[in-house]
């Protein structure tokens, strides 16, 4: 009974409740840590691949359907006398609680007294998970999808990883740059939206961004770069509050979901060559605000990039270039 209690606590704290499961079993969380390093080193140059999220969301069912099986089927096996006929095994138990758990009811053994309820509370309790399940799948999908939809739109114009650098060319090149406060502010909703799901189901982190091979840690990279070349090197008065208000969201963002993985910061931000970046900003037709003004730049992203860059590593990703060599 125990056992019971402890998985179908595990499932509703992982489906159910926003951030994921706090309990002794946490099966999720610990199939990622066990899995995760293994998956990252077979796939060394590409990282976290397309089937490690759904493949550990199907898993930690697996276990918790295997979980449950074993726990009814040892109360069937401590009530064998209550069955006709008599459990004669162990396995013959774990039989009946599995078939009893997928709702087929496959045993020819009638139960009585007790064994009744524990067989009515097993099939009860595989198809409210099977039920979860299902539900749970849909939700994901939907979830991923709205994500998704951002980071294509952003990689169509700032490149694949995005750089902020390449998406203001972009705008500039096409005449475009008064789009630039419509870039910010779906930054910020996608900033929100991203933060909410993945928090609420930590599970959604591990699945990888269809069309792109860099990733959403890449899109967030490159929002919080161009929240910075706007607020600081720019001379666009009008654009500075939405990009301080980008920056904050993307901010919050990261170190939340840091927070939830429980992993370090990154121990150094991405090199990149000031002098570059202003006078490629000038030749795009850019009003840049005086090297003074911008000379704490160059602090500010080095402190900031650490927070995608770890999310990026985590997965096995490449974090944001700032700055993105022509070619691409």
């Amino acid at each position: 009974m125990a056992l019971a209690v402890a998985t179908l606590r595990d499932v509703f704290d992982t489906v159910v409740v926003p951030g994921g499961s706090r309990t002794s079993l946490r099966v999720a969380q610990r199939s990622v840590f066990l899995l995760l390093p293994v998956w990252k080193r077979i796939r060394a140059r590409n990282g976290v691949s397309a089937s490690f999220g759904p493949l550990m969301l199907v898993l930690s069912f697996v276990v918790w359907m295997v979980l449950l099986t074993l726990a009814f089927g040892m109360m069937a096996h401590a009530l064998s006398d209550s069955f006709q006929p008599p459990l004669p095994s162990f396995s013959q138990a774990v039989f009946l609680a599995g078939s009893a758990l997928v709702t087929i009811g496959l045993s020819e053994t009638d139960a009585l007294g007790v064994a009744r309820w524990v067989v009515v509370a097993a099939g009860f309790c595989g198809l409210a998970v099977m039920t979860m399940a299902v539900t749970y799948l849909l939700e994901v999908q939907s979830s991923i999808a709205g994500r998704d939809a951002a980071i294509l739109k952003m990689c169509s114009s700032a490149g694949d990883p995005p750089s902020a650098l390449a998406l203001l060319e972009r705008h500039a090149a096409i005449g475009s740059g008064a789009e630039l406060a419509d870039v910010m502010k779906d930054g910020r909703d996608w900033c929100a939206q991203v933060q909410q799901s993945h928090t609420t189901h930590p599970s959604l982190v591990y699945f990888r961004s269809v069309g792109t091979g860099a990733g959403w840690p890449a899109t967030l990279g490159a929002l919080l770069d161009l929240a910075l070349i706007v607020e600081h090197c720019l001379e666009i008065p009008e654009l500075r509050g939405r990009a301080a208000l980008l920056r904050q969201d993307g901010t919050r963002m990261a170190e939340a979901l840091i927070d939830l993985l429980q992993i370090p910061k990154a121990a150094q931000a991405q090199p990149f060559d000031y002098a570059e970046l202003r006078h490629r900003l000038v030749a795009a037709g850019y009003a840049v605000r005086p090297a003074a003004d911008a000379a704490n730049f160059p602090a500010h992203r080095a402190e900031l990039s650490r927070l995608p860059a770890a999310l990026a590593d985590h997965l096995g990703k490449p974090s944001a270039p700032l700055i993105l060599d022509r070619s691409h």
